[in-house]
This record gives C-alpha cells, structure tokens and sequence, in this order.
C-alpha cells in the first residue's frame, strides 16, 4: 500500500554529528544549540548522527538526507593529512597536548563519520556546510593539509604585528580578530553592508589551534587572517543556493558572533552562511523529491504486477484474504528483520538481542499452509511471480553496482586531483 505523505510539507533533513564529552564520569553526545536554534529558524529539521561506535557503517539509516553541517570537536587524526611533513618534534608535540589539551584527544570515530559524510556530500552534491572543525574535515576529505599548530607552524615565523590570536580559553565567545575579505565571493555579499569604504576587514569569532595549510585544489578562499591563514573558502563550481548547490567551510564561528545575553548579531551577515545553507538544502530536497516521484510511479507499476499475480495465485484455492495479506506482512517483516540484525552485528550486538529478530514461528507454520491449499498450477503461477521478482532485484541491483563504481571512481580521481 503506497504511503498517502505529502512530501512538499516535510521538512528537510540536516545531518550534524554530535561531539562526545563526559559529565557526572559518563560519557555523553551533544550539539551546540546556537547551530540547531539557526537550521530550525530557516527551515530544516536538525537531525542528530551519535558519535557511538559503529555508526560510520550505519549511515544509509539516516536517509534521505538533504544537508550536512559538521561543526565542532577535536583535532582531526594527523595520519589522515600527511602531518609528518610538519616538522613538529616530539617535545613540541606534547607540548601542544598540554596547551590545548580540551582539543587534541584524537577522534576517530567521529573522524570516520564526518569523513564518510563529508565524501557523501561531495559525490551527491548534497549541501555541505562545515564550521571550524567541520571546514578543516571538508579540506582533508578533498586532499587539503593542515597545520597541527598554527602557533608552532605559522606564528612563529612571523614577525610580531602579523601574529594572531585564534583562540582564548579565557574569552570564548568574545574573543575576536580581523579577516579579510576576498572580493567577489558570497562572504563579500553577505557582509557588503557591514564593510567599511575602501575596507574589506571584519571582526570574526574563532576557537582553533589548527587550520588550512594547503587548501584543496577544487576550492577559492574567502577570507584571510593577517597571518595568512585561510578563515573561509568554498566550491565555486558547487555554489548556487537556489538550485541546492552549497559547499562550504568557514573556520570563524559566525553564530557566536553576537554579545552575551543578546540575540543580536555582531553584523547582519552572520547569519547569511546558515540561511544559504538551508535555501540549499530546501532546493536540494525538491529536486530529491521530484526524482523520487518519478521512481515512485514506476515501482508503482511493477508492484500492481506483483500483487495482481499473488491474487490469481491465491483465488479459488481456499485461502483467505488476510492469511494472504498476514504472508505479505510476514515477508516483509523477514526482510526487515535481516537487515535490522546485520546492523546490530555491524553495532557488536549480543546474542540475545539478535535471538529476538529471529523469525516467528506461527507466521512460518501460516505461510506453509498458505501454501499447502494452493494447487499445483497456482505454485506455480506463484514461482513466476518470485521470478519476475527476482528479475526486478537484479536489475535494481544492477543499476545500484553501477552507481557505485561510477562513485568510486569519481572519488579515485579527487583523491588523485586534490
């Protein structure tokens, strides 16, 4: 029975992975809610992915998916952008730990999420906005660097009057430095009216310790701090918000950029990235919906061929209407409870847990007598009907290979062509 769902009123989907941290010795997941507050404002719905083992293989649940913001955590696993080039020694390294030591225990279970959406988005084109942590995972997942210590790295190298400041402990949400603006890119439209004459300098709220080195090939910078580090950058071949085309990373936190106790923004601007954003993903989501519409009708099709030739193989043979529709149910209820339980052994579920998913034996006992009554012709207009089925798994099977290795090998030439 095809679901009555108005898909022009539900809302979008907005994947954010949450950040683990511990409270009362437990550990817990959590999001800040300045990001959550913006996409509900615009018109998305927030959908959380838990940071909890296993849930990188999980990802397909989580569709459809309209849109990605990836924000905050920890320090990105060096090995996964060439840190050995850094030069850091040993001693500067563990004294980076003690520095920053909130920022530096490695995550590689969020590292492998992120990463596998971060990918995701650039494959599908799915909107993709990443702050802070986010835009650095948005860089490495194209072939970008990063330096593990923008103080120990760049800052050092720099005479006094050009080093910046890129994080305070002490001041986190006041904290500020200048960026500048580069010309012709959508941070330049977004802060046009907050720009100074002649001046293409704002004030920007920031949290890190780390950053773009080598900014992948497919991206243009927007902003620049004085020390020369990238604070912005974006796809300029995957940005058109109205057409659901957004690829973003921004290193500044424009929803901190307000004074505290106050809903009023430092600019106007700071609110545009997220606005964008979700105008992306609302674009995106229509025309996801306009291609399901049109796979609808035709599984549509195929599924009256279904249930036509189940009828005839039922009529005349004894069988009640609901014991063919209880067999139906019990069908699909062992497809559901497969893959259910292949992803609770992808999660190390225990034994018992995987008991409970087990087929029922009343349906079993039901469906053999379902076909018991049956007679020999309509067995076999019924093994007709599993055949055609079948015809139509391989073929869906067929084009889902297909998609794959075309993926696969789109993703094979950025790795190759960072």
């Amino acid at each position: 029975m095809a679901l009555n769902v108005d898909l022009s009123v539900i809302l979008p989907r907005v994947l954010i992975v949450s950040r683990r941290a511990v409270r009362k010795n437990k550990f817990v997941d959590f999001v800040g809610e300045y990001h959550l507050d913006l996409i509900v404002t615009y018109g998305a719905a927030p959908v959380i992915v838990p940071r909890v083992n296993g849930v990188y293989m999980l990802l397909d649940s989580f569709e459809p998916i309209h849109g990605v913001l990836l924000c905050e955590g920890e320090d990105i696993d060096p090995s996964l952008y060439e840190a050995e080039t850094s030069g850091l020694s040993a001693d500067e390294i563990e004294e980076i730990r003690r520095l920053h030591a909130s920022d530096t225990a490695i995550d590689k279970e969020k590292d492998s999420i992120e990463l596998r959406l971060a990918k995701l988005c650039l494959e599908r084109n799915i909107p993709y906005l990443g702050i802070c942590r986010g835009s650095q995972v948005l860089n490495v997942a194209c072939g970008g660097t990063l330096y593990q210590d923008i103080g120990k790295e760049l800052s050092r190298k720099l005479p006094e009057n050009q080093r910046v400041v890129h994080v305070d402990y002490d001041n986190y949400d006041g904290h500020r430095h200048v960026v500048k603006v580069v010309e012709n890119t959508p941070l330049q439209y977004w802060f046009k009216d907050s720009l100074e004459e002649g001046k293409m300098d704002i004030l920007v709220n920031s949290y890190h310790h780390q950053g773009v080195k080598r900014l992948a090939q497919r991206f243009v910078p927007m902003a620049f701090a004085p020390d020369g580090l990238i604070e912005g950058f974006y796809d300029p071949d995957a940005y058109n918000p109205e057409e659901g085309k957004f690829i973003m990373g921004l290193q500044f936190h424009p929803e901190r950029m307000r004074p505290p106790d106050s809903e009023e923004f430092d600019y106007p601007g700071c609110t545009s990235a997220y606005q964008e954003f979700v105008k992306s993903v609302i674009a995106y989501q229509k025309k996801l919906n306009g291609s399901a519409l049109k796979l609808n009708k035709e599984m549509e099709k195929k599924r009256r061929i279904i249930v036509q030739s189940f009828s005839v193989a039922g009529s005349g043979s004894g069988v009640q209407e609901s014991e063919v529709a209880e067999f139906l149910e019990w069908n699909t209820a062992v497809s559901n409870s497969i893959q259910q339980e292949n992803r609770l052994k992808q999660m190390g579920a225990n034994y018992i847990h995987i008991e409970k998913l087990k087929l029922n034996q009343g349906r079993e006992r039901l469906a053999r007598k379902v076909m018991g009554k049956m007679s020999v012709e309509q067995l076999s207009q019924l093994v007709s009907l599993y055949h055609m089925m079948a015809q139509i798994c391989s073929q869906v099977l067929c084009n889902t290979h297909k998609i794959i290795k075309k993926r696969e090998r789109e993703s094979a030439t950025w790795e190759s062509n960072p």
